[in-house]
């Protein structure tokens, strides 16, 4: 983490402000002033900022970013912020894009820093419930004020969610707006917007959950249980064929932003298509064979700055520049009409070739590797191979120095030798002698004692020293020497970083389009048709995961133009395939906006700016909220969000409350969509069993509404699903037949089918667990006229015995079934 500027009286940082914009309080009030909030951190960015023109704080959810920030740089392109608020403890990739912006002279916002403690997560939550939002009633309770605030705001983004806390503290000590009111009167915030780049299309974490896009599993290995997790059965998990690990990651990126651009999703389109035909395979092969070689770029560059550079940085390094110039070559002969493959002709310049050849006839790969450092190959540096090949024979000079420092010894030592230490020197070593005990012993005559290892004497001798006069300390100066060519050529290769980046970025896409193409292949997908207008085409359209668990799948087609069927209502028996119809058609559309192939005979997809979904019920500790508000506010984000483009799932809501409630809300929200001007009713398909949102008329009738069952057949007792998809509306939910297939009691099913038609036919429901009052009645009058056709005066009348076998077993029988 690198720090940021300085602290300047509770903010400090970075001003590169013109003198005209020196804070929000001195400009005029006609000019409004955009403050902007961001927080980087792992690869992601959460943002926010506040435009005082109409009071409005505009979010947008976390999301992923490259060590380049182009996502952050968009966003500043587009709304122009006057101040940019962050961290003063931030990424190095931040401290970079706050330099870089500050070096543009056509462009120079004010940057305010703030401690990282003002960015905490729920330092953030309660500035947001402290905020002045005059639309609340002042006696709005904080629970309430949180249940609202959930459903305007996303709390599942914590980045953006500590970015808010910071800005609101900008917004407060600034005082944007009241500058001239009374110090207790806040910032007033009128309403929130959820922000998203133009192009991008809007899609929540909860429709990525709901439609399977990308699941995470702990992984099955025993040694990988602690290092993180798996990708599951996802869409994302099944075309993921990237050869190296920056083409997953661009995938997913491809995945976290769907895109409207024509422009963009054709270019991908027509890589898919050319690697999709059977007579390109041998290239596809050639080509991912290539791709396997691509090493982790960024960080070899780094390390090669901070020159902790390793023999296997060398190697990955030459590999990857090696396979690139291959597939600059086999691309070259590839149709140059496809933009991608006139971007790598161009783009992977003949820099790439002059590093590999450098590599290749400077590193000695093979010593370097026995030797675990780096060496150099012969011919590079003619005074290093000068001082290898003394090193080379120093081994026969040694033993003849040797032979003639013995005739000098004592007649006792039986021999002696001559070695080389690196960072000693040379030194004559000799065995120690039994007489040799102490310290003292070891005095020689004309040596001088070193130490003592392995019962072995190590002197310094008059010859030793004319050996370190004259041949110096060869081991270090041949590392010495290697090491400054080393830094030579990390020089060599940092000057022409520029077309590595541009490797790792072509590169990738390339292996993105192919793991596309491959997935096209394998499980037969066409390329779908995309176009700028409000109609969606599908025919015979398939689930991309149920299609790959299931022996037989039906497929089902999809049709919505402008201005007939733009809104669906889907009623079917519980598990005719209602919801993965619903996630079929998300799944279908999604795949396109990101440039894929669509498991489907033929698509036509109008670009959408959104998908929103109302599908899975989930919990909420830390939001305190319950699974009904949760539910309404995926429903209030459909309905507030959602335009005439955008597409939205909505399946089985109002089950989570008071029947007629949850049925009045539904057919609310439908009948909200179906009297909105043509242009702005989205797509809508919506499954429900409230058949009486039919039944009882409580829609009003419109071209725009289409009524959809699945098809089901009674055999006998069996209901059989037939899982294709007509027009028309069911007439039962067939409860009791799938509480059967679900392994239910029978009495248990036939006594529900009783209590459901009597409730169907407005007739009173007895309990089969107590009598009737007709029954309780009868009794009761047979119990007095046993009692009244009593003689009183008859002398043998056992009053006794009559209450104990008349009237008490009967009154004991009602106690009992009361």
């Amino acid at each position: 983490m690198a720090a940021i500027g300085s602290l300047r009286g509770g903010g400090g940082g970075f001003n590169f402000a013109p003198p005209d914009i020196n804070g929000v309080e001195e400009e005029e009030e006609d000019s409004p002033a955009i403050l902007l909030s961001v927080l980087a951190q792992h690869g992601q960015i959460g943002l926010c900022f506040f435009d005082s023109k109409d009071s409005s704080l505009n979010y947008m959810r976390d999301t992923p970013d490259n060590h380049e920030l182009h996502l952050l740089a968009r966003v500043i392109q587009e709304v122009s912020p006057h101040v940019i608020i962050t961290s003063a403890k931030q990424e190095r990739c931040m401290t970079r894009f706050l330099q870089q912006l500050g070096s543009n002279p056509d462009y120079k916002p004010e940057v305010v820093t703030y401690p990282y403690v003002d960015f905490g997560l729920e330092v953030g939550k309660q500035r947001l419930l402290s905020a002045h939002l005059p639309f609340l009633p002042a006696s709005t309770s904080e629970r309430d004020k949180m249940s609202y605030l959930s459903s305007v705001i996303s709390f599942d983004s914590p980045l953006m969610l500590r970015a808010v806390g910071a800005l609101l503290k900008c917004l407060d000590r600034r005082r944007v707006g009241v500058e001239l009111e009374d110090i207790s009167v806040g910032v007033p915030i009128l309403q929130f917007n959820a922000y998203t780049l133009k192009g991008v299309v809007c899609i929540d974490r909860d429709t990525y959950s709901v439609l399977q896009i990308f699941k995470s599993e702990l992984h099955p290995s025993v040694y990988k249980l602690h290092s993180g997790e798996k990708e599951g059965l996802s869409l994302y998990g099944i075309l993921n064929r990237c050869r190296c690990k920056f083409g997953s990651k661009l995938l997913r990126q491809w995945f976290l932003r769907p895109t409207q651009d024509l422009a963009v999703l054709n270019r991908r389109q027509e890589v898919i298509s050319f690697f999709t035909s059977p007579r390109n395979s041998d290239t596809l092969n050639t080509l991912q064979s290539s791709l396997r070689n691509i090493r982790n770029i960024p960080t070899l560059l780094r390390r090669m700055s901070l020159s902790h550079t390793k023999v296997t940085d060398w190697q990955s390094l030459y590999k990857t520049v090696y396979n690139a110039v291959c597939i600059r070559d086999t691309v070259r002969h590839l149709p140059q009409s496809i933009h991608l493959f006139r971007d790598i002709s161009e783009g992977l310049s003949d820099d790439l070739h002059h590093i590999a050849s450098l590599i290749s006839r400077v590193v000695d790969f093979e010593t370097s590797l026995a030797e675990n450092r780096f060496t150099i190959k012969p011919d590079v540096d003619p005074a290093i191979d000068e001082k290898k090949r003394r090193m080379m024979g120093l081994s026969d000079f040694l033993t003849d120095v040797a032979r003639r420092e013995l005739e000098h010894l004592d007649a006792r030592i039986p021999s002696c030798c001559v070695i080389y230490i690196p960072l000693i020197g040379f030194l004559l070593s000799v065995p120690r002698l039994p007489s040799m005990v102490e310290k003292e012993d070891f005095e020689i005559e004309g040596l001088d004692f070193m130490f003592l290892s392995e019962d072995r004497l190590h002197y310094r001798s008059q010859r030793t020293k004319e050996l370190d006069d004259l041949l110096g300390d060869l081991h270090c100066d041949i590392r010495d020497m290697e090491t400054a060519v080393m830094t030579q050529l990390q020089n060599a290769v940092l000057e022409r970083s520029a077309s590595l980046y541009k490797v790792l970025d072509l590169t990738a896409e390339l292996d993105c389009l192919m793991a596309l193409s491959s997935a096209s292949q394998e499980y037969g997908y066409t390329s779908p048709k995309l176009s700028s207008h409000r109609k969606m085409s599908i025919t015979q359209g398939r689930h991309p995961l149920l299609e790959l668990c299931s022996p037989v799948f039906v497929a089902n087609s999809f049709q919505s133009s402008e201005t007939q069927s733009r809104v669906k209502i889907i009623t079917g028996p519980n598990s005719s395939g209602k919801s993965i119809y619903l996630k079929q058609v998300g799944l279908i559309v999604f795949m396109a906006l990101i440039g894929s192939d669509v498991p489907a005979r033929e698509a036509e997809v109008g670009l959408v700016d959104g998908i929103f979904t109302r599908m899975q019920s989930r919990e909420s500790v830390s939001v305190g909220l319950s699974t009904f508000m949760i539910d309404l506010n995926q429903m209030a984000q459909a309905i507030n969000s959602g335009t005439g483009n955008s597409l939205v799932l909505i399946d089985e809501f109002g089950k989570g409350t008071n029947t007629v409630d949850g049925l009045s809300l539904l057919a609310a929200s439908i009948s909200h969509w179906l009297r909105k001007p043509q242009g702005e009713v989205p797509h809508v398909l919506l499954a429900t069993n409230f058949h009486s949102l039919l039944q009882l008329g409580l829609l009003p009738s419109s071209g725009l509404l289409s009524l959809l069952t699945l098809e089901t057949a009674v055999d006998g007792d069996e209901l059989v699903f037939l899982y294709q998809l007509k027009e028309g509306i069911c007439q039962s939910s067939y409860a009791a037949n799938i509480a059967k297939l679900a392994g239910l009691p029978a009495s248990l099913v036939q006594r529900g089918v009783e209590v459901s038609e009597l409730y169907r036919t407005g007739r009173v429901i007895k309990r089969i667990d107590k009598a009737s009052s007709d029954e309780q009645a009868s009794r009761c009058r047979t119990v007095v006229e046993a009692f009244l056709s009593l003689d009183l005066e008859d002398r043998d009348l056992d009053l006794q015995r009559f209450m104990k076998e008349e009237l008490l077993p009967s009154a004991g029988e009602l106690l009992n079934r009361s």
